[in-house]
């Protein structure tokens, strides 16, 4: 676990309002100079916020911020869902949320936020941007003692989940680009990696990383190398909490996580249906440094990609596996 100091997190805190304050006002409260402030303040640009500073009035971040808090998320958590899990922690800084529960399994269920990772992953090992707080960057940890019947699909679980949670927070119109990539209109708002440890037939754990774009700045956009979107230009009425938005995800992982345990893939066939961005269109798979070339048949009952080829209908299992939507 790493934090920034105590001074940077309370300059934050102040300045989350989105309102002016001053560097005196904040030197005074914060009992160091005013070159300290400053310092602080621009060591706050390097998180990748964007702060406004004008001569004679202060500082103001360009939007305001509303910081990750645990009792904040818990209120908003069912009485079921919370007494489920058994550790849940908001870190300011961290290298990844997956990493930091994957070390740490005989927490779980257990649930993890964070401000900002500094080396957050997506699948295949490509690098997540994750700026201070300006996205969501949540792992929920889990265990399975008997695996279900289609456990390969456990991504896919998570990304109907987060479908799911996303409809309860007012966001409409997001599919899922086999296995587990969250489109709206083609642009990327998030995306999963599931970590597991452990192998069948005995216990495994699993961690569930969810990334969420929700208001992405322009110099971390800036570093994205496809198109996307966020939940700012998403939202047709008020943006969603992201404390609010929290608690949805975790709510509904664990609703499904556990219908999963029970009921195996089979449970989320036809919601998978309606999400799935490519069945009976035309494709490109990346498989093995080769592209394959088809039509998507939908899934099977492990949810594995089926894709009419020259070759015949082939199945392909997750994996370093790429899906290209052709237009």
């Amino acid at each position: 676990m790493q934090s920034i100091s105590e001074s940077t997190h309370t300059i934050v805190r102040m300045l989350a309002d989105g309102c002016f304050h001053s560097g005196e006002q904040i030197a005074k409260q914060l009992n160091i100079s005013r070159s300290a402030v400053w310092k602080r303040v621009h060591q706050l640009e390097s998180f990748g916020l964007e702060i406004f500073s004008v001569p004679g009035r202060g500082y103001q971040l360009t939007h305001p911020v509303e910081l990750l808090e645990e009792m904040q998320v818990r209120k908003w958590l069912t009485p079921v869902c919370n007494a489920s899990l058994q550790a849940f922690t908001v870190l300011d800084k961290v290298d990844s949320t997956n990493a930091w529960l994957m070390s740490r399994s005989s927490d779980f269920p257990a649930a993890c936020l964070a401000e900002w990772q500094t080396s957050g992953r997506g699948r295949r090992g490509r690098k997540w941007i994750s700026p201070f707080a300006a996205n969501l960057y949540l792992s929920l940890g889990w265990q399975f003692d008997d695996v279900p019947p289609g456990f390969t699909a456990l991504g896919m679980v998570a990304a109907i989940a987060a479908v799911r949670a996303l409809h309860a927070v007012n966001i409409t119109g997001v599919a899922i680009k086999w296995p587990n990539d969250l489109l709206v209109s083609g642009s990327k708002l998030g995306g999963i990696l599931v970590e597991i440890q452990g192998e069948p037939p005995g216990r495994v754990c699993a961690v569930i990383g969810i990334g969420i774009n929700v208001r992405m700045p322009k110099e971390a956009a800036a570093q994205i190398d496809q198109p996307w979107t966020d939940l700012a230009t998403l939202a047709t009425s008020e943006m969603p909490e992201r404390n609010h938005l929290a608690a949805a995800m975790i709510e509904e992982l664990v609703a499904a996580l556990q219908e999963f345990a029970v009921q195996g893939f089979g449970a989320f066939a036809e919601d998978w249906r309606a999400l799935d961005l490519a069945a009976g269109r035309p494709v490109h798979l990346q498989y093995q440094q080769k592209i394959i070339k088809g039509t998507a048949l939908g899934v099977d009952q492990d949810g594995a990609l089926l894709l009419n080829t020259d070759a015949g209908t082939r199945r392909f299992v997750s994996g370093d596996l790429s899906l290209r939507i052709l237009s």
